[in-house]
């Protein structure tokens, strides 16, 4: 998983123009051309409509100073649309962050994060990895957000996790 979400942020910063970077991000598109399994229900149409939105503000985009800028700017601009929920604000954040080379510097909650991160009795939006217990200190705050998603049941102590779960919207 770790070398796939590297390969994946790869592709995103090695896009030939910020443009480009930004239609690949909005369009949830992964290298193979598929759409990215957190946003296969998302209607093109919607993510179309978000690519257009983020296209308009792509020099603000460029010029945020670190990640939580970029992420604000994200929430302002798509998170009102129906159908983009938190997890997609912050995919997309995440991926034209790569092209701009602003990585998260915190863990952002959303949907199976969250479950994840109550174990450790953390809430709200965002946290500060550093507060998590040493185990996670080498992990960046991305792969931190990954773990707390995928082994969310693990976390919590349940010993019988199917796959489909591990699957589940992160």
């Amino acid at each position: 998983p770790r070398h796939d979400a590297r390969a994946e942020m790869r592709f995103f910063e090695v896009q030939r123009s910020p443009s480009a970077a930004i239609r690949k991000a909005a369009l949830c598109e992964l290298p193979d051309g598929k759409r990215h399994p957190h946003q296969r229900r998302i209607p093109k149409a919607v993510l179309e409509q978000a690519e257009a939105r983020l296209q308009a503000i792509g020099r603000n985009l460029a010029n945020a100073g670190d990640f939580a800028a970029l992420h604000g700017l994200l929430e302002g601009e798509i998170g009102s649309i129906k159908g983009i929920g938190a997890l997609t604000v912050y995919d997309i954040a995440q991926r034209i962050g790569a092209h701009f080379g602003k990585a998260p510097r915190l863990v952002y909650l959303h949907a199976g994060t969250r479950t994840g991160a109550r174990v450790f009795n953390i809430s709200g939006d965002s946290f500060d990895p550093r507060t998590l217990p040493k185990a996670f200190s080498r992990l960046a705050a991305s792969e931190i957000e990954d773990c707390l998603c995928i082994y969310k049941d693990e976390l919590r102590g349940s010993a019988h996790v199917r796959t489909a779960r591990r699957k589940s919207r992160c």
